[in-house]
This record gives structure tokens, C-alpha cells and sequence, in this order.
């Protein structure tokens, strides 16, 4: 029995896919449920099963494009195959287990000695002697053999080239438009960590015994911009050729690091969620990133995106905007700074913020206003984020 593996469809609008990766070889036995490959779009990557046990032939080669609906390869499922397959696994299992090599070298005691003595790998030694045996005079051989080595020799200076992936090419298609097609401009800012220190030190076990999930930074960055998109809506807004749209909705996409590259999936209506729903759906979405199941519908949409370069070490960035929105904000590393309060010098955990935004449609009182109002949401959260007392704190964190 003939069994066809067709490319399916990753996602609407999606007519064409490239063979990423081949997880096994042509010609292999494979087993039905088995990931036999991954396939490319220009979205996000998916894996492809095994429909049968049997043996594999190969329809096209890594690195080339196919059509949705596409023969990608086909397996041949028969009776015979499967008891072949079974004793071979069986004799490669005893081969595994009682390994036979004759091709090992054994150094005598003085060429044993010689070699440790000089630094030399003993697999590099031409062996002379009866059954592979290493003597000193082999060893001596190869020393003034490799006596006088050029820089190239002792060093690797090997290269690899590997085609891009479509996810990357369509990544480098989409930076490249954003820096031709918009008027991108950066702005700045600091913020005080202090108060949300201070909030999770005090209700971060609890949170996370009461909702099986971290107390981040997320949750606290993506509720003050929700705030601060709705004092300034431009912000929240894109062009279409002659239109501005202002969405009245805060879908917010978190730049998330994976496998894969980066990939932004989309917290829906961040406006109507809690502290806990934010940070159970990052979870959610990090998971399914790092694990390579993220969906394209996952990362289809979004009205701002919120990235994080701190996690990586950045202190300052310029993000790219990415399109269609029109502003993005950018989080960076916490580090202890000396700061002025109330006239006195003290140490605190400082983040810089930067909100790269489309100048086309955000002017410059938006995007510094825009930032203001995330840095006074993060240094005063009780009252902006919390319902302006300390009884609040724990009815928006739902501990009890």
C-alpha cells in the first residue's frame, strides 16, 4: 500500500511552503505519528507526521518550494517491510550493545607516554604496528611530519553557507519595508522600578502558588500601555493608503524569542484582562513559541507591540516598528543608578524605555506624552494600575 503525504495548508492566503528540514533519510522505515519533516511559510513553521509505518521516498529536496495540496513524499506499508525493519532494529540493538571495532588503536606504553608528553591526539597517529598498535616510532614520525604547521593548518578557517528559511527571508522582506515605506522616529525615557519591586517582592510566591504562574514585568508594561493607548489613540492607529485607522480595540503583541527566530503573537482585548490573565496567556504564548507550535492566527493582528531587549542584556535600543502598526516600545535592562529624590542621591533599579513610532501619523507630543504615561503608570502602579490603595492590590491580583 501507497500512501501520499500532502503539504497541508498553514493558514489562509498561503498557497506556497518550503521543505525546511527533513527529519529522517530517503529510503528510512518510518513509524506512523513520526515527524518526517518541517515545512516553511512565510509565517511560521510546521511539522509533518507520518500517516503510516512503512518506507519513505523523498518527492522533493530540502530547500525547495512547493504548493499547498502537493505530494511532499510517499510511504510504501507492507507486512514484509515491517518484519524486516523489526530484525534489523533487533540486530542493531545487539551491535549497540556489544560493539565490535577493529579498527582501534592501542598505544604500546612508551608511545602512550610520548603522546601525552607532546600534546597529540592519539586518532592522528598512522598506526604501523600488529592490530592497530601505536608504537613510539609512529609517534615520532607524525611530530616531525606536522614539525613546522602553517597558520591555516592549525587553525579551523572551514565556512558554511545555508540558505535562508522563508520565515527569515519574509522577516528581512518586512525590515526592509518598515525602513522604506515609514517615517520611523525613536524617543526615550526612564523609569523607577522601585514600586513594582517592591509589589512583587512582597506577592510574588502567592501569586504564583494561587495561579500556578510568575508575577513578571509583562503584566505591569502591558496594562500601562493599554492606559497610555487610550489617552493617546493615535498611537494605536495605522495607515491604510489614504486612511487612518484607529482601532478602539488593544490587541498588544509581545515580541517573543524562539527556535525559530522572533515571533510576536497577540494578547486579544489586553484592555478587558487582569494582572493573572496576562501573565498566564504570556505564558501560554512563550510555551507554544518555544516549543515551535505558535499558530499563524496566534501572531495574525495586533494594534502595538511590546519587546523586550533587557532579557538579553540590551541597555538601549531603537526597535523597528512592526508593520502595519505604527509604534512599538521597547523595554531594556534594569540596572541600579544613582538618581535624584526629593533632593537626595539614591540607588535605583532604573529601565530605560524607547517607543519607536511612524511619524507619518504619531507626532511628537503623542510619542512623548505616550511614554510619560507609561513611565508614571510603572512608578506609581497602586494609583494608576491598582486602584489607588493598598487593599486594592490584592483584589487585582485575585489572591483571595
Amino acid at each position: 500500500m501507497i500512501i501520499q503525504i500532502k503539504v497541508p495548508s498553514p493558514g489562509e492566503s498561503i498557497t506556497e511552503v518550503e521543505v525546511s528540514t527533513w527529519l529522517v533519510k530517503n529510503g528510512d522505515y518510518v513509524h506512523k505519528g513520526q515527524i518526517i519533516a518541517e515545512i516553511d511559510s512565510d509565517k511560521a513553521t510546521l511539522e509533518i507526521f507520518s500517516e503510516e509505518n512503512g518506507i519513505i521516498t523523498f518527492m522533493v529536496e530540502k530547500g525547495e518550494r512547493i504548493r499547498v495540496g502537493d505530494v511532499l513524499c510517499i510511504i510504501e506499508s507492507s507486512k514484509e517491510d515491517t518484519k524486516k525493519h523489526l530484525i534489523q532494529e533487533k540486530k542493531d540493538h545487539v551491535k549497540k550493545v556489544y560493539p565490535t571495532n577493529k579498527n582501534i588503536k592501542i598505544p604500546s606504553p612508551a608511545s602512550k607516554k610520548f603522546l601525552k608528553e607532546k600534546n597529540i591526539f592519539i586518532e592522528s597517529v598512522q598506526a604501523t604496528g600488529k592490530h592497530g598498535r601505536i608504537t613510539k616510532k609512529d609517534c615520532i614520525f607524525h611530530l616531525e611530519k606536522n614539525e613546522t604547521p602553517t597558520i591555516t593548518a592549525m587553525y579551523n578557517r572551514s565556512k558554511t553557507k545555508t540558505p535562508l528559511s522563508s520565515l527569515r527571508r519574509k522577516l528581512s522582506e518586512r525590515l526592509v519595508y518598515v525602513k522604506n515605506q515609514t517615517a520611523s522616529l525613536t524617543t526615550f525615557n526612564e523609569v523607577d522600578m522601585l514600586e513594582i519591586f517592591i509589589i512583587r517582592k512582597k506577592y510574588k510566591d502567592l501569586f504564583k502558588k494561587k495561579h500556578g504562574v510568575n508575577l513578571g514585568f509583562m503584566s505591569f508594561f502591558t496594562l500601562s500601555c493599554v492606559r497610555a493607548l487610550k489617552l493617546y489613540p493615535d498611537v494605536n492607529a495605522m495607515i491604510s493608503e489614504t486612511e487612518k485607522i484607529n482601532f478602539e480595540y488593544y490587541d498588544i503583541s509581545i515580541a517573543i524569542s524562539g527556535p525559530k527566530g522572533l515571533m510576536v503573537p497577540v494578547i486579544r482585548n489586553a484592555e478587558y484582562l487582569s494582572f493573572r490573565e496576562i501573565e498566564q496567556e504570556i505564558y501560554k504564548l512563550s510555551t507554544r513559541v518555544h516549543n515551535g507550535k505558535i499558530s499563524i492566527d496566534e501572531m495574525t493582528g495586533g494594534t502595538f507591540t511590546i519587546t523586550n531587549g533587557g532579557v538579553f542584556g540590551s541597555m538601549l535600543s531603537t526597535p523597528i516598528i512592526n508593520p502595519p502598526q505604527s509604534a512599538i516600545l521597547g523595554m531594556h535592562k534594569i540596572m541600579e543608578r544613582p538618581v535624584v529624590v526629593n533632593g537626595s542621591i539614591e540607588i535605583r533599579p532604573i529601565m530605560y524605555l524607547s517607543l519607536s513610532y511612524d511619524h507619518r501619523i504619531i507626532d511628537g507630543r503623542e510619542s512623548v506624552g505616550f511614554l510619560v504615561s507609561v513611565k508614571e503608570s510603572i512608578e506609581n502602579p497602586i494609583k494608576f494600575l491598582m486602584g489607588g490603595s493598598e487593599e486594592t492590590i490584592s483584589n487585582k491580583l485575585e489572591l483571595y
